[in-house]
């Protein structure tokens, strides 16, 4: 692993020890990687993944000609509006060990428009 990988994953371990999700505050947590940007809610009491969305599924992956950071932000939209029909409103975001702006910002800002509480 090379020094970068470290301290994100250092950053992560101090975040995770903060942040929890439950069943009725799911945790949002974002990963990316160089190309595509993915999404989970996550109930951590019973360790499963509620939703997932990804830049990569099929309705996203159509939008051709737009940049990483409109793509992030359409993550966003599409997991806000798959959890507002499951029935939960309100989340805890996890950045995943990532800054927050740019990308990450992007998909937050998203769920955010969708109706999503954080």
């Amino acid at each position: 692993m090379n020094r970068k990988e470290e301290k994100r994953n250092k950053i992560k371990r101090r975040i995770r020890s903060k942040v929890s999700g439950n069943t009725e505050r799911p945790r949002l947590t974002v990963f990316r990687s160089n190309n595509e940007i993915y999404a989970q809610l996550i109930d951590d009491t019973t360790c499963k993944t509620i939703l997932a969305v990804s830049s990569t599924e099929k309705t996203l992956a159509k939008e051709k000609g737009k940049s990483k950071v409109e793509k992030a932000k359409s993550v966003g939209i599409a997991i806000g509006k798959k959890a507002i029909e499951k029935g939960i409103k309100a989340v805890v975001f996890d950045r995943n060990g990532f800054l927050y702006h740019g990308r990450v910002k992007a998909v937050a800002d998203g769920a955010r428009e969708s109706g999503l509480k954080f």
